[in-house]
């Protein structure tokens, strides 16, 4: 092998000799010498010497000197005293010993270096330029001599990598890897496809850990080409390579995941083969190793072959990847780890499948600690991935820390980060009432408020802002303290405005919701009705009844925005039930001639709808021109049905409309009305039904009951409301941004 090898100091030689042919002779005049060695004395004598027309050496010494460049040889031996200064040396040995001070004799000074750079000489002022070509002479020279060898070399080695004998193998697979050190060489092998086809073959058979040692590293030398990448993909490099991931030797290992991540990287179709190669599998378990580099590799390793490939997913999954990832993203601080582990926590976040195994792990818990990082793209990519995970931790403790960190990050100038919190922030608050109640403890209603009003038309923040504020202002212990900080931080005007187009009709939604909660708090009543809350619910929900009119089948329903346009009928009825708890609202409500309109909703095939339209007739009829004008419309026929509804609120409610519009009613009409009302009431308690109707005249309880006024008592309208649908379900159109990411994110930094 040192045969085959060209060492520096042939290299030196070459360039000495080099430097002897064409400095032999100075340029310009000739005032130099050459000189040698003498063995005996170790002084150095003149070859040749040059009369200059003066045997006053000194003198003539001096005064060259004094010009800058004169020459300084003289007759006879030059003592090694001389040789010390500079001033003593000819032009030619200047130039050698600031060109070519590797040439230097022992004894010999070198051209000293002046700091000042007005001070230098040319001679100086060329040294560095003439290190640098003698360095790329050196430099090409080596590159020609090294393909050179290798051209010769590797068909001998191709077919010693082939040899029974582990020996010869070890051996021969011990100079391909030194051969791979050199650039020019290396070039030479990754045009060689028999010779990788060897590597690879003698990396697979390997019985000495030596020879995979080796072997491996030639591949992971390789992959750093272009070239060398396709030569190892079509020589069926990557199934050995994940074989070699099961290997006890370290180095091996890491030669192994390193050539496999370049490959990945950069060469096509390498994904498909590594994942064909059963690569997950043998992946995974590494998370369990300890070194932080090697695990940052691993971890971009699955995340890129997890990216937009579902089937990749669930092999992560089914071999444990969750609980590893969460714990390193809990034990370790290194920030490249922390950042790929991050990616692939990202990519498995928006699997159903992998998200509650992630959070069941500690995710939220786990991705909440480094939102505070000094890490700007490890926070963004734990924002990205709590967002995706948060709606399936709706029942998930220990969060107090999480909440309090979004709060604050709701007044972040960075759009991303508070869109990802207001995200978080409304999934979390769904269903949670101690959610709810640490958010507005917090400071949480405004924060979201002017969340709202910085938002203006990014929908992506309006959205999950509202929807926040709608949860927080529902069922829970501060809930009313929640409807008041709105008004106390000027939130219902942006609320109202957002009650309509232009806005995005998930916005909509989620504002006819909040505002439908803001008015169950009295002080809210009447800052609504002066924000024109009234007269925007009514026109949105005229248009919205209007496009439910297209489709007269209920298997057909209208959708905007990926929204119905039922529900926003049930909401903005609802919202309007509400506020006709205030007198001069109802009076507002009933004049915009509503009543004909909700009169029809009773024929909804809609339960909701037809429970929020009896409801807001139920408080309408308080009135009596109100309810002289439900009477007109034909009400009495649909509610006398709706009597005998399953749903006990929408029951209820048409019970106290018919007992109020039944108020200046014949006695006939009011006794038919009252067995229609004591039938439906008892109905589903028989024996009671039967003591009503035997032992007490229907009228006469029915009038009783209304002379001792607990019938139906003010307030009682709340029991229907109780049995609103809860907070919709969290949905995943929060999260549809996940996988559309810039391309060049899939290249992480080197590592």
């Amino acid at each position: 092998m040192m045969a085959m090898q060209i060492s520096e100091a042939d290299s030196v030689v070459k360039v000495a000799e080099w430097h002897q042919t064409y400095y032999a002779l100075d340029s310009g005049i000739q005032s130099g010498a050459t000189t040698a060695l003498d063995d005996e004395s170790n002084t150095k004598y003149s070859s040749h010497k040059k009369n200059i027309g003066s045997t006053t050496t000194s003198t003539t010494t001096a005064t060259a000197t004094n010009r800058g460049g004169g020459d300084t040889a003289a007759d006879g031996l030059e003592s090694p005293t001389d040789l010390e200064s500079p001033f003593s040396l000819t032009r030619a040995q200047r130039v050698r010993a600031a060109m070519f001070p590797e040439t230097l004799m022992e004894g010999e000074a070198a051209m000293p270096v002046q700091s000042d750079p007005s001070q230098q000489s040319n001679v100086q002022r060329l040294a560095e330029p003439s290190q640098l070509l003698k360095t790329a002479i050196v430099h090409l020279i080596n590159y020609q001599d090294d393909a050179e060898l290798a051209t010769r070399a590797v068909p001998e080695l191709t077919k010693l990598l082939a040899d029974e004998d582990p020996i010869v193998v070890n051996k021969a697979a011990m100079i391909v890897n030194q051969l791979t050190r050199k650039e020019a060489s290396r070039r030479v092998l990754v045009q060689s496809p028999a010779m990788v086809e060897a590597v690879v073959r003698a990396m697979t058979m390997a019985v000495d850990m030596e020879i995979a040692h080796c072997a491996a590293s030639v591949l992971h030398s390789l992959s750093h080409q272009k070239e060398g990448l396709l030569a190892i993909f079509k020589s069926g490099g990557i199934p050995a390579l994940v074989c070699m991931l099961s290997s006890p030797v370290e180095s091996v290992l890491f030669y192994a995941i390193t050539t496999l991540h370049n490959m990945l990287l950069h060469q096509e179709g390498a994904k498909m083969a590594v994942r064909l190669a059963d690569g997950l599998q043998r992946m995974v378990p590494l998370l369990k190793k300890s070194n932080p580099k090697f695990l940052a590799i691993t971890t971009d390793c699955l995340q890129l072959l997890s990216y937009g490939n579902q089937e990749s997913k669930l092999i992560i999954l089914a071999n444990g990847a969750p609980e590893s990832l969460v714990f390193i993203t809990r034990n370790y601080n290194y920030e490249k780890l922390l950042w790929t582990t991050s990616r692939v926590l990202k990519v498995l976040s928006v699997c159903p499948s992998n998200k509650p195994a992630i959070v069941e792990a500690g995710g939220m818990q786990a991705l909440g600690q480094h939102l505070t990082a000094s890490s700007q793209r490890l926070i963004q990519n734990c924002l990205w991935t709590l967002r995706n995970l948060s709606d399936a931790a709706t029942k998930q403790d220990g969060l107090d820390g999480l909440l309090q960190i979004l709060v604050t990050q709701l007044g972040s100038d960075d759009v991303n980060m508070v869109t990802c919190a207001t995200g978080i922030l409304s999934n979390l608050t769904c269903n949670n009432s101690r959610n709810k109640t640490l958010v507005t403890q917090y400071g949480g209603v405004e924060a979201l408020i002017h969340a709202v009003l910085r938002a203006g038309k990014k929908e992506d923040v309006a959205e999950p802002a509202v929807c926040a504020l709608r949860h927080l202002t529902s069922r829970h212990q501060d809930a009313e303290l929640a409807q008041n900080a709105v008004r106390l931080h000027s939130g219902i005007p942006a609320v109202v405005k957002l009650l309509g187009q232009p806005h995005y009709w998930p916005v909509v939604k989620a504002a006819v919701g909040l505002t439908r909660n803001l008015a169950l708090c009295p002080a809210n009543q009447t800052p609504l009705r002066e924000a024109s809350a009234i007269p925007r619910l009514v026109n949105l929900l005229l248009k919205a009844h209007e496009d439910t009119q297209k489709h007269d089948s209920s298997a057909q329903q209208t959708y905007q925005d990926g929204v119905r346009m039922e529900e926003i009928v049930e909401g903005c009825t609802g919202a309007l039930h509400i506020l006709a708890r205030d007198p001069m609202n109802r009076g507002e409500i009933a004049s915009m001639q509503t009543i004909p309109l909700f009169v029809q909703l009773l024929y909804s095939y809609v339960e909701n709808v037809k429970r929020v339209s009896a409801g807001i007739l139920c408080e309408l009829a308080l009135d009596k021109q109100s309810a002289e004008l439900i009477d007109a419309e034909g009400a009495s026929a649909p509610l006398m049905e709706l009597l005998h509804s399953n749903n006990e609120g929408i029951a209820t409610y048409a019970a106290a409309v018919l007992f109020r519009i039944s108020e200046d009613k014949s006695s006939d009409y009011r006794k038919r009305v009252s067995v229609e009302l004591t039938h439906s009431l008892f109905k589903h308690d028989p024996a009671a039904w039967e003591m009503a109707h035997t032992a007490v005249p229907l009228e006469h309880t029915y009038l009783a009951d209304e002379l001792d006024g607990s019938y139906l008592p003010y307030g009682y309208t709340d029991l229907p409301l109780d049995r609103l649908p809860l907070d919709p379900v969290p949905h995943e159109t929060y999260i549809p941004h996940m996988q559309t990411y810039d391309p060049r994110q899939a290249y992480p930094e080197p590592l």
